[in-house]
């Protein structure tokens, strides 16, 4: 809605996980470095943590989508399922059939595609997001996963993505095989105060106007004191400030502005609970992040509830992106073959114009010499009609 306005190309605060607008932090980078290494070295296990919205699931996929070949994914996000439901998501997303079938079959036909993937020179990989909702079974099962493997290395390589409470689940003793199966482990620190100024500017950036509006320092504090650096809360934040602005008509944004927007979105009571602590700068510290409202409802089954809708929700925008990732290839493809047909056809044009400028200088010469014989005989009018014709000086008198 307020894209012209501040003549941006597109939202630079949109909740959906484009990685266009991956900001690298020092924790991003260092989260970057440690998954690349895992995923060249074929690591048997590799474990993502992160608070909600601190960008974990862009992070993966600008990863997968910009530095790797004959990479097979399956992206697992509803992860409050069965055993034979579990393997049966991750067949079906590997493009296996899966109707009828027991979790037998199911194993051994995983088994045979991830053979064959191997010998095709394919790397398969699982990348199973909320993580920390599966059950201690269901992890000891991923776990059996693993033990797929060629004589010389892994056959299925497996990312678990999830929030800091994972780390918890997996400390368990009765997890303790699966814990020394992890080879790389990375956790994602929320933005500092500098990262967060920078990250804002950078979404600008990318969006199309760096300049677009301004933010003075007392407001970036505010941002930065109510989303606890976390992205996506900062995302939530600045798309409701340039709404503001864009009503206001104004491009600058003050603390005034951020206390309103916070205000008005309940933002303390509903993304975070009363009991935050607070870090010796007066700023909460990631450590202190506490969890959203879901766990101020008592009831399990609405915790459980509400976990599945915010995975669903996920998992739909990751989908969305992932379609809008295809049609702008998609389109990018349609631009080259347009741009080199209406080259080509440019090319055609400058050749006839090429062509028909000689025509006319032809032209242009034939008819001053015919002024110029018109003009001659002219001045000697008692040449007659053939002399006139045929070069009337040239001929005998």
């Amino acid at each position: 809605m307020y894209e012209t306005f501040f003549k941006l190309r597109s939202k630079p605060f949109d909740l959906l996980p484009d990685p266009r607008f991956i900001y690298m932090s020092k924790s991003h980078k260092k989260a970057l470095t440690y998954l690349d290494y895992g995923i060249r070295e074929r690591s048997g296990f590799v474990l993502l943590t992160g608070e909600v919205g601190s960008g974990k699931t862009t992070l993966i996929r600008d990863l997968l989508d910009k530095h790797y070949e004959h990479i097979v994914l399956s992206k697992i996000f509803n992860t409050r399922v069965t055993s034979e439901q579990l393997l049966a998501m991750i067949n079906d997303d590997f493009g296996l059939a899966v109707q009828g079938k027991d979790k037998v079959t199911l194993i051994r036909d995983l088994n045979e595609f991830l053979i064959s993937q191997y010998a095709n020179g394919n790397q398969p990989i699982l990348i199973i997001d909320e993580a920390q909702n599966l059950s201690a079974e269901l992890l000891e099962e991923v776990r059996m996963l693993s033990n797929l493997e060629a004589s010389t290395s892994k056959l299925l390589q497996i990312i678990l993505v999830g929030q800091p409470e994972l780390r918890e689940i997996l400390a368990a003793p009765e997890l303790r095989q699966l814990r020394q199966r992890i080879n790389i482990n990375c956790h994602l620190q929320a933005l500092t105060r500098d990262e967060l100024e920078q990250y804002i500017s950078h979404r600008l950036e990318v969006a199309g106007n760096i300049t677009a509006v301004s933010f003075k320092p007392e407001s970036l504090d505010a941002i930065y004191h109510y989303s606890r650096g976390i992205p996506r809360l900062t995302n939530i934040i600045c798309d409701f400030l340039m709404f503001l602005a864009f009503a206001e008509e104004t491009t600058v944004l003050n603390v005034e502005m951020v206390n309103d927007v916070i205000g008005d979105l309940d933002f303390e009571n509903y993304h975070w609970t009363e009991e935050a602590g607070s870090s010796d700068n007066g700023v909460t510290s990631n450590s202190d992040v506490l969890p959203d409202v879901r766990n101020q409802i008592a009831a399990p089954e609405l915790q459980n509830m509400l976990a599945g809708i915010v995975s669903r929700i996920d998992s739909i925008e990751y989908n969305i992106t992932d379609r809008l990732h295809t049609a702008l290839k998609e389109q990018d493809k349609r631009l080259v073959v347009f741009q080199a047909t209406v080259q080509a056809t440019i090319n055609t044009v400058n050749t006839n114009m090429q062509g028909l400028n000689s025509k006319l200088h032809e032209l242009g010469t034939t008819v001053a010499g015919l002024e110029q014989l018109t003009q001659h005989n002219e001045k000697d009018p008692k040449i007659g009609f053939v002399r006139r014709m045929f070069g009337g000086d040239s001929l005998p008198k």
